[in-house]
């Protein structure tokens, strides 16, 4: 394998990272994926043959990466029988809709922006979702309205007042 090759792949290894991040909403979880995506692309170097640009190559390699992660944690972090999402956002906000108490920063529970993001960011479907998180279709909608709904939020109250 070439050592320009390595070399270009190392070069990437900070954009990947901070992608990873984004998606994952932890530095050892990001780092991990980005790890085991750099083994991978070392690996199958040959693989590799200049049809696209090696940062896509690269990031669509930490998208599969992610996307098993993700599928790992969703695992480890089964709700508890009655457990769910909704009433845990719900409990945020009084009953005129206002924030019971405001956050430091925008967030949303953390199953809600792991479907936002695997929708809006890394593209997948609506079943591939559901399948990596073991939830319903119509809870998938449900918990993407509502990452919209919060986002759009976030944004009216801080961006375009």
């Amino acid at each position: 394998m070439a050592e320009d090759f390595k070399t270009q792949v190392e070069k990437l290894r900070p954009y990947l990272l901070r992608y990873a991040q984004l998606q994952l909403r932890s530095a050892e979880a990001a780092e991990d994926a980005v790890q085991e995506a750099l083994v991978a692309a070392l690996a199958g170097a040959s693989g590799f043959a200049g049809r696209s640009n090696l940062r896509t190559w690269l990031t669509g390699i930490l998208k599969h990466k992610i996307v098993d992660a993700i599928r790992k944690s969703s695992r480890e972090l089964q709700p508890l029988p009655g457990e769910d999402d909704a009433a845990e956002f719900d409990t945020l906000f009084d009953e005129r809709g206002h924030w019971s108490q405001a956050p430091d920063a925008w967030e949303l529970p953390e199953k809600t922006a792991q479907a936002f993001m695997m929708r809006e960011h890394l593209g997948l479907e609506t079943a591939e979702i559901c399948k990596e998180l073991a939830i319903t279709s119509t809870h998938c909608w449900v918990m993407l309205y509502r990452a919209r709904m919060a986002l759009r939020l976030c944004l009216q109250e801080s961006w375009f007042k």
